[in-house]
């Protein structure tokens, strides 16, 4: 197969080099660079040594000579796309030993966020010490609740010795700030089996949770947004409605009542604010109309991917949706922009934004789809940060745009997402009546800035470290009587600083003055 795909290529170079007949081609590199190149002969390769390159904003293989005037931008081991290219090499090389020399039998090969994985049969035959191998578990296939018998082999490739010392620092310190150590030492969180998934949050943790969550709400009363309430359990024919239960109804936890009545829990908000507007004819005059809802979602997800806070199976967003007209479409998502910014520099995450626009295959026509790109773009470009085309990577109804910060340590995380929706006002024949007095379809805009509450509590506990700002700690004040005679005072003035809305602790004189440090350092209160 590798011969096969050797001669292609080969053969497609050529013809490229031929058609290209080497005329001069001006190169941009994005650090404002200008090289000169020879078109169907110079190679992003023969321009620097790097992993992986994007050419006008595509990836591109090193070693394909480049056609035309280009901006060439070099990835390197310390981005996404050269990681996962040097991960995506180490795979390869990794399932052609499990195979040729070890005798197994290789059923899929992937790269993650943690490094590169083979899923393999392999009986009888151990691996030696010869691969830096992270993990090895057993791997259960969909809709199978017992082991298949396949292996997971899960490890790293990296392109030199720097890189790997690098990534070992940064495991490390991962590890070091790892949120559920952090829940745990500080007493912010646990889980138990009698509700899988589901986080129990102490007063200490519901304290930041609840503290978010008032952030969220006191930049809706600025922004325009009203919140609204919205049942838990619905019909089945609500997601037949909506188009759900077709695509998502094995995630989603179901109960059956008197009647043979089937109903679920809701995994989404969207479907009930449908509902919310059709409720009654609505005019041009009322839209925008946006609609907040912190209302529990569930989700079932495999026991095998849960993991602390990151992958839970009940969990709040700060999940809103707009309705609006199409001439206010530009507007609502430049103010959403302006939203996801405010917030996250309150944090301090730096992020750049992803337009991930009309994926294979779609709902829609084309003309909708190119027109809603176009206004995503226009917006972007308004909006002024810095942002990048995700080619195909949009929702099956509508293009979006993905969010991605960096934390404290160099990872990713998407979290705010604003998502257009063709179909949904469709599915509900949503209607409003314009100016003309004639009736019209509004545009539905979903939008989410922290995302799931839980998830961004994880990273802001690795991004801190646990060392909270004071206006999430769950230990803004600690009354400390250091005597006995300060002990009556010192309860006088507790309870005056928690009216002050600060978070006060008083812990009492026998549990104080020996475990005082430790106290303070677990807490990670700062002298």
């Amino acid at each position: 197969h590798l011969r096969v795909f050797e001669a292609l290529r080969e053969k497609h170079i050529n013809r490229a080099r031929v058609e290209a007949s080497e005329k001069p081609l001006t190169i941009h590199l994005d650090d404002g660079q200008t090289v000169r190149g020879k078109a169907g002969v110079t190679t992003p390769l023969s321009v620097a040594q790097t992993l992986v390159s994007k050419v006008n904003g595509e990836l591109w293989e090193l070693g394909q000579p480049l056609q035309a005037d280009c901006e060439l931008k070099l990835l390197g081991f310390d981005t996404v796309e050269g990681r996962q290219t040097a991960w995506r090499t180490g795979m390869c090389v990794l399932g052609g030993v499990l195979e040729g020399v070890f005798g197994a039998e290789v059923c899929r090969e992937g790269v993650s966020e943690l490094g590169l994985y083979c899923d393999h049969l392999l009986e009888n035959r151990n691996i030696g010490c010869h691969f830096m191998q992270m993990y090895l578990s057993p791997v259960t296939l969909s809709n199978q609740t017992e082991s298949s018998g396949l292996m997971r082999l899960l490890g790293v490739a990296f392109p030199g010795g720097k890189e790997k010392e690098e990534w070992e620092r940064e495991q490390e310190e991962a590890r070091r700030r790892d949120h559920r150590r952090i829940g745990n030492d500080q007493e912010l969180f646990f889980f138990n089996d009698v509700s899988p998934g589901s986080c129990f949050f102490l007063p200490k943790g519901a304290h930041i949770y609840n503290t978010l969550t008032d952030f969220i709400k006191s930049e809706y009363r600025r922004r325009g947004f009203t919140e609204v309430v919205t049942p838990t359990l619905y019909s089945t024919a609500l997601w037949e409605r909506s188009g759900h239960w077709e695509h998502y109804s094995e995630n989603m936890f179901t109960v059956t009542s008197e009647g043979s009545q089937t109903y679920a829990l809701k995994p989404m908000n969207c479907p009930a604010h449908c509902l919310m507007f059709e409720q009654r004819v609505r005019s041009w005059r009322e839209l925008p109309i946006r609609w907040a809802d912190f209302g529990a979602l569930h989700r079932n997800e495999l026991s095998g991917a849960l993991g602390g806070l990151t992958r839970v199976r009940r969990f709040c967003q700060d999940d809103a949706h707009i309705f609006c007209t199409p001439e206010q479409l530009e507007q609502e998502i430049v103010a959403c922009l302006d939203f996801v910014r405010c917030v996250y520099e309150v944090f301090g995450f730096s992020f750049h934004c992803l337009l991930s626009t009309r994926p294979t295959p779609c709902l829609g026509e084309p003309e909708q789809w190119d027109n809603a790109e176009q206004q995503l773009e226009r917006s972007l470009q308004h909006f002024g940060e810095r942002w990048e085309l995700n080619p195909g990577d949009g929702a099956f109804y509508g293009p979006k745009i993905d969010i991605q910060i960096k934390d404290a340590i160099g990872r990713q995380h998407q979290c705010a997402t604003i998502q257009l929706d063709f179909q949904l006002p469709i599915r509900f024949d949503l209607q409003y009546v314009g100016k003309d007095g004639h009736l019209h379809r509004p545009v539905m805009i979903h939008r989410a800035v922290l995302g799931s509450l839980e998830r961004m509590f994880a990273i802001l506990a690795e991004n801190f470290g646990g060392k909270w700002p004071l206006w999430l700690s769950p230990a803004q004040v600690m009354v400390i009587p250091v005597v006995g005679s300060s002990e009556s005072y010192a309860k006088q003035v507790s309870p005056k600083a928690t009216h002050q809305v600060y978070f006060a602790r008083f812990p009492h004189l026998p549990d104080v003055i020996t475990p005082l440090t430790n106290l303070r350092h677990t807490l990670q209160i700062q002298s």
